[in-house]
């Protein structure tokens, strides 16, 4: 959701209308990712018992939500739109989405460590080929932006808003 969000919202921004082009159509798919997640969630928790809940660490998650997919970190924080990012600033956003991409591949390589499950696994694998092309695609976005400016001191401005500031 955070991705989606990050990404739909940075679009607005983004002078280049290959790269805006890439955020949306990447902020669209991470929608898709979100939908996957909630249903491998759904169907691992569907017709799980009180005991299972009990026992499986699931009983805190369990009293707030029951057996609702509702968005929020490994450790228990809710999902909020403190979670994403969108500076207005081409370079910063995207370097910004490249780190969420990496750490989301991160996420699912942990995910990857700890279940035998090869339903789940194969899920969490797709995901995580996903994240590596969304990489690759930002990394191509950067250097469309860079290509744009007249400078190779892009660290130095905003090219999406300063004007004749040596970029």
């Amino acid at each position: 959701m955070g991705a989606s969000m990050r990404y739909l919202s940075q679009k607005f921004a983004m002078k280049n209308d290959r790269v805006a082009g890439l955020l949306n159509d990447i902020g669209t798919e991470e929608l898709g990712h979100l939908e996957i997640v909630g249903a491998l969630v759904h169907q691992l928790t569907r017709g799980i018992d009180i005991e299972e809940v009990k026992t499986s660490g699931f009983d805190k998650y369990f009293a707030d939500h029951t057996l609702g997919v509702w968005p929020q970190a490994a450790g228990g924080v809710p999902f909020n739109a403190c979670e994403f990012q969108s500076k207005g600033d081409p370079i910063t956003d995207l370097f910004e989405d490249m780190a969420a991409e990496q750490k989301a591949r991160t996420t699912y390589d942990n995910i990857l460590r700890l279940v035998d499950n090869p339903d789940v696994r194969d899920v969490i694998k797709f995901l995580r080929a996903r994240e590596i092309v969304h990489f690759q695609r930002f990394g191509e976005g950067l250097e469309l932006i860079k290509a744009d400016l007249d400078s190779k001191n892009f660290y130095a401005c905003n090219p999406g808003f300063d004007k004749n500031c040596g970029c």
